[in-house]
């Protein structure tokens, strides 16, 4: 969470108008002193305000910062996300399908070497490797 602003958005605003509307323009220090503000802060609000405007090139606006946090934030968490399904993919193997299915075969292991077979090649089921018959088919041929 962000640290809370030390100074009102209402001063920011006035003092930035006080800047831009003088003429000639003020010391920065001299103006920060009146408004009992630390001048490097003043001197900020301007030049955000000055980029805001489309008078600075040299910094992004601030609709561009928030967008630019907003995409930081969302690339973050599609990387979290990319990270779980890496590690789940990793998990999943062709031995934790082996062993859900010598549960079901029961026929003397004919069924579940074929399947231990289709595994070892990375496949999920029949269908993924092309030869025809499906994990149902297998099934069927058990019981």
């Amino acid at each position: 969470m962000a640290a809370p602003k030390k100074y009102p958005d209402e001063l920011r605003e006035r003092a930035v108008r006080l800047y831009r509307e003088s003429e000639p323009k003020p010391v920065l220090r001299r103006l920060a002193e009146q408004l009992g503000v630390h001048h490097d802060a003043l001197r900020n609000w301007i030049r955000q305000a000055e980029a805001d405007h489309g008078d600075r090139h040299d910094r992004p606006t601030t609709a561009e910062a928030e967008e630019l946090r907003r995409l930081l934030k969302e690339n973050a968490e599609l990387r979290r996300a990319n990270e779980i399904l890496k590690a789940a993919r990793a998990d999943s193997t062709g031995r934790r399908n082996t062993l859900l299915m010598a549960e079901v075969f029961d026929d003397g292991g004919s069924g579940l070497e074929q399947e231990n077979e289709r595994c070892a090649r990375g496949c999920a089921s029949a269908m993924a490797c092309g030869s025809g018959s499906s994990a149902a088919d297998a099934l069927a041929r058990a019981a």
